[in-house]
């Protein structure tokens, strides 16, 4: 649903090309969400943060809550992560060669 939202949101602003939701953390409270991006490219936070209250809304038309969380965005820390321990095995395999 978010995904989808961003989605068509691309074609109105080129920084938020390239974008995919890794994953959405809430507050038990479902108050707050923290959305997680694969990549967080120069210039798609100032972006996102413009187009906070319109993803906001794309959320609300599609579940039944009280109130819809505030959404804030962050790179997937799992994804730099993944880079990383991806680069120490072809570190690895390369020395053994």
């Amino acid at each position: 649903m978010l995904g989808d939202a961003l989605e068509r949101l691309r074609d109105d602003d080129d920084r938020l090309a390239l974008l995919t939701v890794t994953g959405v953390s809430t507050d038990p409270d479902l108050r707050h969400a923290t959305v997680f991006l694969a990549s967080l490219p120069t210039g798609a936070l100032p972006a996102l943060e413009a187009r906070r209250l319109a993803l906001q809304a794309a959320i609300a038309r599609e579940v039944r809550l009280k109130r819809t969380p505030t959404l804030s965005f962050v790179a997937d820390p799992a994804i730099a992560s993944g880079e990383r321990v991806e680069e120490a095995l072809r570190r690895a395999r390369h020395d053994d060669s």
